[in-house]
């Protein structure tokens, strides 16, 4: 497709009026490249998300330029409010003005050594040449400033419509350009609900493996926003679909090998995908504005992968996953760390991933005061994550069960607000601290006082509060135990 002005599309008024805004904005600085003989274009995710009318797509630009890097920051300096340095080898200059936020990239192409973790960049001369080394048809598409050109070589606006997501080349030079594209094909369906065509799909099974050359942070960046899309499960589906999981998530597919012990679900990975969908549900419910929860998702979605472990079939026909969520647990901390993932991400997953069969151990739901302190002791400052994650993980199709299930973790609530109320359960502790012991006691730091201090915790746990004086007696009677 040739180059078209704008106003040559026709139902974009929209579209129109939101690009005119940022011509207007962007003003001075395309003036200042235009004076300095460089082109300047709009390109990418922005372009296509202004033609798709998404919200909030103005603060967040992405321009490119013939200008090489350096040149680029001299012409930035002295219209933006601030300038730095996002990657100079990779030819892209970061800019701020106002609540505008820019990255200037120079024309270029990207293609990695068979063997490198490293794209190797090479800088062009041309906006056709830039367009054809994008990702997808719909992010190979460009605005010209000032002039508002519209370009698209690609027939991008095609497939914007038809929802599709095509490669500007030929597949397999695409990713062999740069394989994290297959991931990021992925995450596009996640994000835009688009379906990736055949062919693509093809190249992506064909080359799942060259995944492996790159960096363990570029993977988790994608897979983090292909979690917080508003589809995620088809996302999902690619990745397990097309071999790519195995060189992200290697124990997602492997759940389609374990059939549900109660037989609701046609597989523990189906089963994974449901719990992750009703957690959805649930995660704005404590806070309407709170917005997409990575660690809740990664919770639902990885919550039964122990059980390939530790699966057993019973005398009686049946299968068991005994203790899968301590297995689980420990294979969340491992995949997660090798992701790169903050350790207080991986810490709050592997939490909730143990303590997601907690309510359930207690069967009828009539709770001890003492089981319900130890329950909010355990989840500490995931209890409200538990919360979503036990209620999502109820998946049964009974109808009278599932309302079973649901009004005993309504009780179970209702108990922790009474006794959070009374005791101050968000933060349990002893009635005497390490100071008060050593000085009942008379000992200095030792072992010993830890080991007084578990000994009160437990109590506090079991009894509720004691008191300073009961909690003294306490300690003295198990302190002259000790030392008999």
């Amino acid at each position: 497709m040739a180059e078209a002005p704008l106003s040559g599309l026709s139902g974009t008024p929209s579209p129109a009026a939101t690009l005119l805004g940022i011509a207007d904005a962007l003003a001075p600085l395309t003036a200042r490249f235009a004076e300095a003989g460089h082109e300047l274009a709009l390109v990418g995710g922005p372009v296509r998300d202004i033609m798709l009318g998404r919200p909030g797509v103005t603060h967040d630009l992405d321009l490119t330029t013939d200008a090489r890097p350096e040149r680029i920051e001299e012409l930035a300096r002295g219209w933006a409010d601030h300038v730095w340095d996002v990657g100079m080898r990779f030819g892209t200059v970061g800019a701020r003005k106002g609540d505008h936020h820019l990255e200037i990239t120079t024309y270029r192409s990207e293609s990695y050594d068979p063997d490198s973790r490293k794209p190797e960049v090479t800088f062009g001369d041309t906006l056709a040449g830039d367009l054809a080394r994008r990702d997808f048809t719909i992010n190979a598409m460009a605005v010209r400033l000032p002039s508002l050109e519209f370009v698209d070589l690609h027939d991008g606006m095609r497939d914007l419509s038809d929802r599709l997501l095509r490669t500007p080349i030929a597949p397999e030079e695409s990713f062999g350009d740069d394989p994290l594209r297959m991931l990021r094909g992925a995450r596009f369906v996640s994000q835009l609900g688009f379906s990736i065509t055949p062919d693509v799909l093809m190249a992506i099974r064909d080359m799942s493996a060259r995944l492996e050359i790159v960096s363990a942070e570029r993977i988790r960046d994608e897979l983090t926003k292909l979690l917080l899309g508003v589809r995620p499960r088809l996302g999902l589906a690619v990745l397990v679909e097309t071999g790519l999981a195995a060189y992200v998530l290697p124990e997602l597919p492997g759940l389609q090998l374990e059939i549900d012990e109660h037989h609701r679900h046609k597989d523990v990975y189906e089963h994974s995908l449901t719990v992750m969908e009703q957690a959805i549900d649930l995660e704005t419910s404590h806070a309407p504005a709170s917005g997409p929860d990575i660690v809740l998702r990664l919770a639902a979605l990885l919550h039964d992968i122990g059980k390939p472990k530790t699966r057993r079939y019973e005398s009686e026909g049946g299968v068991s996953f005994h203790h899968h969520e301590v297995v689980g647990a420990r294979m969340v901390r491992k995949r997660l760390t090798a992701l790169r993932y903050p350790n207080d991400v991986v810490d709050d997953v592997s939490t909730l991933t143990e303590l997601h069969l907690r309510f359930h151990g207690y069967g009828t739901g009539e709770w001890t005061d003492s089981a319900v302190r130890r329950y909010v002791r355990d989840a500490g400052d995931q209890l409200t994550r538990l919360h979503k994650l036990t209620r999502a993980d109820c998946t049964t199709r009974n109808r009278k069960r599932a309302a079973a299930l649901q009004e005993a973790y309504d009780g179970l609530e209702q108990r922790i607000s009474v006794l959070a109320a009374q005791e101050e359960l968000d933060a349990i502790r002893p009635d005497l601290d390490g100071n008060r012991i050593m000085e009942i006691l008379g000992i200095p730091p030792s072992r010993d006082v830890g080991a007084a201090y578990d000994h009160l915790l437990e109590l506090r746990l079991d009894r509720g509060p004691l008191g300073e004086e009961e909690a003294e007696r306490e300690l003295r009677a198990w302190w002259a135990d000790r030392q008999a």
